[in-house]
């Protein structure tokens, strides 16, 4: 398998398109005045601020820079790069550009102190489930890499007093679950979230739904989602926040009843709606 080599990282996706993709691959949405949503092929992220200080959260699907470069363009300007880039969590669909938007840049990555070894070819994660209850896109799962990158000194671990570098009035918290180190972002003022994959807005195991982007609100994609009591903790710390918009790594962007509706129901019910009835890492785990 070919790797990409820049000093002293190694982009272990370089050679992996994923052919997938949604009626949203391309679109953005301005969810806030600051605050942008972009759909690259299946998954969400997010341009945090303004043309002269902002933060990307997250970098898309693998051979994706060039369309992401070109989208930062057309919506900042020609010159524009992020004060910081920050991931909330190190899956393949969330740092498939991430070395590449790197070198184009030269800017810090800011993730998790759990999610480190993922980010610096330490650890691989754990291989997907296609055993698990789910459709086409679960069967699909265990083609997909769960091999590390490394982005060398250029990640670092997010402050532990809870902020954000370059993202002023936001805080991360820990919603592990998903993954080890995954964390999710609130902004307090005014109740915006970045929830990664704590909860997402599509049914990601359904490639129809995927596909057409079909609004509904469930637990973190199935086949990557390994302690699902952990998992079941982090959407009632985000239920908690009681957020008033929320952008996830998969599905659209959802907000005001609905959001909370919907959110409250999960949290309630998280076992029923998100925990599949069998799996490799449900049934040691789901109680």
């Amino acid at each position: 398998m070919e790797h990409t080599h820049y000093g002293d990282m190694e982009d272990t996706l370089a050679d992996n398109y994923i052919p997938m993709t949604s009626v949203k691959s391309g679109v953005g949405e301005e969810v806030s005045d600051d605050l942008f949503c972009y759909t690259n092929q299946i998954v969400n992220i997010s341009l945090v601020g303004t043309a002269e200080d902002w933060v990307l959260v997250d970098t898309g699907m693998p051979q994706s820079a060039n369309r992401i470069l070109k989208m930062v363009k057309d919506h900042f300007g020609v010159d524009s790069k992020p004060k910081a880039i920050v991931l909330t969590h190190g899956h393949f669909d969330h740092v498939g550009a991430v070395v590449d938007l790197v070198e184009s840049w030269n800017v810090l990555v800011y993730a998790h102190e759990l999610e480190i070894p993922y980010l610096t070819g330490q650890a691989s994660y754990p291989e997907p489930d296609g055993s698990v209850k789910g459709g086409i896109i679960a069967k699909l799962s265990p083609f997909f890499p769960n091999e590390p990158i490394n982005l060398g000194s250029h990640v670092h671990r997010l402050p532990s007093d809870g902020s954000i570098p370059g993202m002023s009035g936001w805080r991360w918290f820990h919603t592990p679950g998903h993954t080890p180190g995954h964390v999710s972002l609130f902004r307090d003022k005014d109740r915006a979230l970045i929830a990664g994959d704590a909860f997402i807005t599509v049914e990601q195991d359904s490639l129809y739904k995927v596909l057409t982007q079909k609004k509904h609100l469930t637990g973190p994609p199935v086949y990557f989602t390994t302690d699902w009591h952990a998992a079941e903790q982090s959407v009632r710390k985000l239920e908690s926040l009681k957020p008033s918009v929320a952008i996830c790594g998969h599905g659209v962007p959802m907000s005001g009843e609905e959001l909370a509706n919907g959110l409250s129901q999960l949290a309630t019910d998280f076992k029923i709606i998100a925990v599949p009835d069998h799996g490799r890492y449900v049934d040691n785990n789901n109680h």
